[in-house]
C-alpha cells in the first residue's frame, strides 16, 4: 500500500504486534513460523489497505519513484539503462538481434491484456491475432518483423483504452522513431495507465467496501488477535486510564456545591473520554491503542490543527480583552488578524522552541495590526501598558496551563465532546465570542474526528465491551455493576 508521507523504508509500523518474542534469548527460534508470520502480515496489509480506502477519500495508488540522489534511485537508473543500452545494441546490429524486443512485446501484450474488461472480446480478440506471438518469432526467424508497424498497433490500441488524462503522452509516442526509446515510451506509459485502471476500480468499488468494510475489519483483526493474542494489551491500558479519569471527574462534581451524588462510570462516557485522549496524546506516557493504529496519521493531523485553533482564539481572546470590541468591528481586521497568526504559527508545534519564537514574533505583528486598524479610524493608540501586556500575554501562550490557553482548551474539548455525543444542536457548550470566530474550523475538525471515532466503534465494539466490563465491574462486583447499569 502506497504511504501518504514520506516514511521509512520499514513500512511496518513501530506500534504493531510483534511478531515473535523479543524477550526470548538470542538465538532461540521464533515463536511463531515463518508461514504465519507471512499470513499475518498478509492480514495487516489488506487490513490496512481496506481501512484507507474506506475513510480516506482521496486514497489512490501513484507511480512510485524513489529520489534521484538515493541509493535506490542511482541503482535503479543504472541497471535501466544497462538494460536499454543492451537492447540498443542488439537492434544495431547487423543483422538485428530481436532476443529482448521480442520478450517486450510479450509483456506489453500481457500488459494490454490487464487493461480490458470483460466486455473488451472483440479488442482481446484483435490483440492475439495482431501481437500473436508464434507468428512474431517466425518473422524473426525470417527477417521479416516489422517493429514500427507493430508498435503503431501497440499506439493505437493503448489510445482506446486510456483515460482522457494520458490522451497527451500517447500521441507523443507516434512522434518517436527510435525504437528503442518508443518501447521504453509505451513501457513507462502503460504503467501509468495500470496506475489509472487500479484507481479507478477503487472508485467503483468503494461503495460496496462501504456496506462490508466493518464486518470485513472485524474479522481480519480477529484473525490477527487469535495469532497475537496480545495485540490488546495497548488498547486495554488506553482504556484503563480513560477508566481513571471518568471516575475521578464524577468524583469531583459529586464533591461540588448542589451535586446529586455519585453516578455509575459509563462505558459510553469512558469510550468518548479514550478517543478524546487520542487528541492530546502524549507518546511518552503509553503505548497507542492497537485498535486506532491505522487512524493515527489522521489523528495527529487533527490533534495539530487542533492545538493551532486553541492557540489562534487565545491570541483572538487576549486582543478582544485589550483592545475592546470596537476594534474588532472594524471591517477586514480580523480577517487580517487570523492571517497573521496562522501563518506565523504555522509548524511551530512540534518543538516548544519555536512556538515560544513564533509567539513572541506574533506580539509584535499583532500590535503592528491594532495600531494600524486605530489610526485608520483616527482613535487612540494603545496605552504602552496595554501593549506590553498584550505581548507578555501572547508570548505565555506556549505554556500549557496557562489559564487563557486551559479555558479555550477545555471549552474546545466540550464542544468536540458535544459533536461526538450527536447532540451538538441541543448540548452546544457556551463559547467565548473570539472562539465562535473559528467555530466553523472546529465544526469541520468535529465532523473529521467523529467520522472517524464511529468507524472505528463500529468496528472495533465488540473488543471493547469485555474489556470494560472487566474494568467497570471487576469480578465480584459484575452482578451489582449490572444491576445498577
Amino acid at each position: 500500500m502506497p504511504n501518504q508521507g514520506d516514511e521509512a523504508a520499514d513500512d511496518s509500523p513501530a506500534d504493531l504486534p510483534s511478531l515473535e518474542n523479543l524477550d526470548s534469548p538470542t538465538g532461540s527460534p521464533p515463536t511463531a513460523s515463518l508461514s504465519s508470520m507471512m499470513e499475518l502480515e498478509n492480514c495487516l496489509s489488506n487490513l490496512n489497505l481496506a481501512h484507507e480506502i474506506v475513510l480516506n477519500r482521496d486514497f489512490c495508488f501513484k507511480p512510485r519513484r524513489p529520489p534521484t540522489d538515493s541509493l535506490e534511485g542511482r541503482v535503479k537508473e543504472i541497471v535501466h539503462r544497462a538494460f536499454w543500452d543492451g537492447l540498443q545494441e542488439q537492434l544495431s546490429s547487423d543483422p538485428p538481434n530481436y532476443n529482448h524486443a521480442v520478450i517486450l512485446l510479450q509483456e506489453v501484450k500481457t500488459m494490454l491484456q490487464s487493461l480490458l474488461l470483460p466486455g473488451h472480446v472483440r479488442l482481446r480478440a484483435q490483440l492475439d491475432e495482431v501481437l500473436d506471438m508464434e507468428l512474431i518469432q517466425q518473422e524473426v526467424d525470417h527477417g521479416a518483423l516489422d517493429l514500427h508497424r507493430l508498435a503503431g498497433y501497440i499506439i493505437n490500441t493503448m489510445a482506446s483504452l486510456c483515460a482522457p488524462v494520458r490522451d497527451p503522452e500517447v500521441r507523443a509516442l507516434r512522434d518517436l522513431r527510435d525504437p528503442v526509446e518508443l518501447l521504453r515510451e509505451i513501457f513507462r506509459v502503460l504503467g501509468l495507465m495500470k496506475t489509472d485502471m487500479v484507481n479507478f476500480t477503487i472508485q467503483s468499488l468503494r461503495p460496496h467496501l462501504l456496506q462490508q468494510a466493518a464486518q470485513y475489519e472485524r474479522a481480519k483483526f480477529q484473525q490477527i488477535l487469535d495469532q497475537q493474542p496480545a495485540s490488546l494489551d495497548d488498547t486495554t491500558a488506553w482504556l484503563q486510564a480513560a477508566v481513571s479519569e471518568e471516575a475521578a471527574s464524577i468524583r469531583a462534581r459529586s464533591e461540588s456545591p448542589g451535586s446529586d451524588g455519585r453516578g455509575p462510570v459509563s462505558a459510553t462516557a469512558v469510550l468518548d473520554r479514550a478517543y478524546m485522549r487520542l487528541l492530546y496524546w502524549d507518546p511518552q506516557e503509553q503505548k497507542y491503542p492497537e485498535t486506532v493504529l491505522m487512524d493515527r496519521a489522521r489523528l495527529d493531523s487533527l490533534a495539530q490543527r487542533l492545538q493551532m485553533l486553541v492557540l489562534e482564539a487565545s491570541v483572538l481572546l487576549l486582543t478582544n480583552a485589550q483592545c475592546g470590541d470596537a476594534v474588532f468591528s472594524l471591517q477586514g481586521f480580523v480577517g487580517r488578524l487570523r492571517q497573521s497568526v496562522t501563518a506565523l504559527l504555522e509548524g511551530s508545534h512540534t518543538r516548544e522552541a519555536d512556538l515560544k519564537g513564533a509567539l513572541l514574533g506574533l506580539g509584535e505583528t499583532v500590535l503592528q495590526l491594532v495600531t494600524e486598524a486605530v489610526s485608520g479610524q483616527g482613535g487612540a493608540a494603545l496605552p504602552r501598558e496595554s501593549q506590553d501586556l498584550l505581548k507578555g500575554q501572547i508570548s505565555e501562550l506556549w505554556k500549557h496551563n496557562n489559564p487563557v490557553r486551559t479555558l479555550i482548551g477545555e471549552r474546545v474539548q466540550g464542544f468536540l465532546g458535544a459533536m461526538l455525543q450527536g447532540g451538538l444542536a441541543k448540548r452546544s457548550p457556551e463559547l467565548p465570542a473570539p472562539l465562535g470566530l473559528v467555530s466553523s474550523e472546529l465544526a469541520e475538525l468535529g465532523t473529521a474526528f467523529g467520522r472517524i471515532v464511529h468507524f472505528n466503534r463500529n468496528v472495533f465494539g465488540p473488543f471493547y465491551a469485555p474489556i470494560l466490563r472487566k474494568l467497570l465491574f471487576p469480578p465480584g462486583e459484575a452482578e451489582t455493576g449490572e444491576d445498577s447499569r
